[in-house]
């Protein structure tokens, strides 16, 4: 048995003979020429390039490439990113006030099969809107099938409406106003979940998260990010049917904590915050001190830029210094499409202001990560009304509606020859008359 342990000791592998022949070679290191050293060494490198070789192979990336790959990627992003910084880049934004859709206005939509199609309304303004890369409306009203259409005290339009807005151009609609609850709590609902499907994005209403889950509307527009918001002084006193949980949930109104919560909040997130508020007297051309006060409070609280509505009529504008920059308010943009005018509105003072309203058209400068409002202009603007010929089934008489940007139509403007003397009358004074009344020399 020992001799058998003996011989099996000797027996060894071809694997541990070559080790030990390895091991007895470099033991007998003193004894080799120069020569043979050279090639010794030679050979351990070729043997660790293999190793390498066979390591990355394993990983299915060569190491060296992989290496030069991750730096060049870094430093492509962190030269992309330099570059996006220095580059300066602009966003032109256009914003009006209330597109109130009186029974005679729908009316006079109404086809022959029942449908309706309110296109001509946007005929004159559509090229405009199309130039904005940001186009924002206040749809005055409601649009609820489950309710009766109504056009005046309450605000409840058909559903086509929102064809022509659509095609008119408009990325942004603000349902922040006293009339949201024309058709109740449903045409809350129902109004922002038509303009969801026409592709627009509803503010100042919370029909997904309540409002104080929701996240901010924000629209990044060639790279600059804007906040909107809008609020409203209160809703006829429909609400006081709501319970307060719907209450808190679905409307935004002028509570300051929240109000100055979400714009602190929209500075953080967004390079550019819009404030839509609707409060003030109506048909009142002058702000009210409250007015003054809490639009006031908003830029101190972050905001840049005010498009105020609910007068129905046009109310200045002021610029405030905050900071080295440049914000910009206007009190109350009027109305851009209705029924309301000097030959509607007997007995009313400003009657003939409530026809006019205003297309304000700012732009927006990002550079170097700073952003700014380079320029601001309010175009005045005018709702065109002329007989159809035609009556409605109750007997009124439909009209032609159309809001004219007065630039076309003045003297020298590309439409000037469609209109009569007494329209061009009328138009020149609205055009002069708002100019000098909203005061916006940026």
């Amino acid at each position: 048995m020992k001799m058998q342990r003996r011989q099996d000791r000797h027996q060894v592998g071809p694997v541990l003979r070559f080790i030990r022949k390895i091991v007895h070679f470099f033991r007998r290191y003193s004894r080799w020429s120069n020569k043979g050293f050279v090639a010794v060494l030679l050979l351990a490198v070729f043997l660790s390039m293999g190793l390498v070789l066979l390591f990355e192979s394993f990983n299915g990336m060569p190491l060296a490439i992989h290496k030069s790959n991750t730096f060049s990627q870094e430093e492509t992003k962190k030269n992309q990113e330099a570059k996006k910084q220095d580059e300066e880049t602009s966003a032109r934004i256009m914003a009006h006030g209330d597109l109130l859709y009186h029974d005679i206005i729908y009316m006079s939509a109404k086809k022959e099969d029942g449908s309706y199609d309110f296109h001509e309304n946007f005929e004159y303004v559509t090229p405009w809107l199309k130039q904005a890369d940001l186009a924002i409306g206040d749809f005055e009203g409601t649009i609820n099938k489950d309710h009766y259409l109504a056009g005046y005290p309450l605000f409840n339009a058909p559903a086509q409406v929102m064809d022509a807005i659509k095609d008119a151009g408009y990325h942004v609609l603000d349902l922040a106003h006293n009339h949201i609850l024309d058709s109740q709590i449903e045409g809350v609902i129902s109004t922002a979940d038509a303009i969801e499907k026409a592709g627009i994005t509803p503010i100042g209403v919370y029909t997904h998260e309540a409002r104080d889950k929701a996240p901010l509307v924000i629209k990044e527009v060639n790279g600059i990010k804007v906040a909107l918001l809008a609020y409203s002084y209160g809703f006829n006193g429909i609400e006081q049917n709501l319970s307060q949980e719907d209450y808190n949930r679905y409307l935004s109104d002028l509570n300051e904590e929240k109000m100055k919560a979400e714009i602190e909040r929209a500075e953080k997130e967004a390079d550019i915050t819009i404030i839509m508020p609707q409060m003030g007297v109506e048909y009142r051309i002058e702000p009210t001190e409250e007015q003054k006060a809490l639009y006031h409070k908003m830029i101190d609280w972050g905001a840049d830029i005010i498009f105020g509505g609910h007068p129905h009529v046009v109310e200045p504008s002021e610029t405030v210094e905050k900071d080295g920059d440049k914000k910009l308010i206007i009190y109350s943009m009027g109305n851009f499409i209705s029924n309301q005018r000097i030959e509607t509105m007997t007995g009313v003072e400003n009657a003939k202001w409530t026809e006019r309203g205003v297309l304000m058209d700012v732009t927006l400068k990002k550079k170097a990560g700073k952003t700014s409002i380079e320029t601001a202009q309010a175009h005045p603007t005018w709702v065109n009304r002329t007989p159809k010929g035609t009556f409605s089934p109750e007997g009124y008489p439909l009209y032609h509606y159309q809001t004219y940007i007065l630039e076309d139509f003045i003297e020298g403007g590309k439409h000037r020859d469609l209109l009569d003397a007494a329209t061009k009358e009328r138009i020149d004074i609205a055009y002069k008359e708002m100019n000098e009344h909203v005061g916006l020399k940026w």
